[in-house]
């Protein structure tokens, strides 16, 4: 149960920015310049995958199942490669850019000052530029504290899987400035899906 009191029917972050719109806005821009604006080099869906590793890190279950079902979505909805970074980013199927800037994105997780001149120069041999290298940092610590926000408060968050795969599926086709879609229960979907 939710440490405030929070009246939508929704989970995690989305139902504390319906809470709190003054406090919305900057942190949906933030997330949506991070993520779903149009970057240089790294794709909408490997900036997610970051996103949801960091996640997986600070055992945040909300953030870690939503950005995991943008990244899916945002990826061809290729669920396996989300769980295979999961599990290991060092043996999932991505490049070797990315899994260097996850080692990063992991040391920023415990500590800013955790990331040393050794890994920046490991992801610069492996093709990191330097913009990718800032956005990795930035995206994992925005994480620590999108996290730290959504557990800090113990919002709702549900273990329906098909709950994370429709918002995810939204926020991958219209980013994070939208407001949410009504979140049709498991059985509603199953029954539409009949017709």
């Amino acid at each position: 149960m939710p440490h405030i009191k929070i009246e939508n029917e929704f989970p995690g972050i989305r139902g504390l920015f319906l809470y709190r719109p003054v406090t919305a806005a900057p942190l949906n821009a933030l997330v949506q310049t991070l993520l779903h604006n149009p970057h240089p080099t790294l794709s909408a869906g490997e900036r997610e995958l970051i996103a949801t590793y960091v996640s997986r890190l600070n055992t945040c279950k909300y953030c870690c199942n939503i950005h995991g079902a943008i990244a899916q979505h945002q990826l061809g909805n290729n669920a396996e490669i989300v769980q295979q970074v999961l599990a290991n980013p060092e043996t999932a199927p991505i490049s070797n850019t990315l899994k260097a800037l996850l080692k990063i994105a992991a040391k920023v997780q415990q500590g800013g000052k955790n990331v040393t001149a050794e890994d920046v120069a490991l992801a610069r041999a492996e093709g990191a530029t330097d913009i990718e290298i800032h956005d990795t940092v930035l995206i994992a610590a925005a994480f620590c504290m999108y996290n730290r926000y959504v557990d800090g408060l113990a919002t709702w968050q549900p273990d329906d899987e098909s709950i994370y795969d429709q918002m995810g599926e939204q926020r991958a086709r219209e980013g994070y400035l939208t407001p949410p879609a009504k979140i049709k229960p498991k059985e509603e979907l199953n029954h539409s899906t009949k017709f």
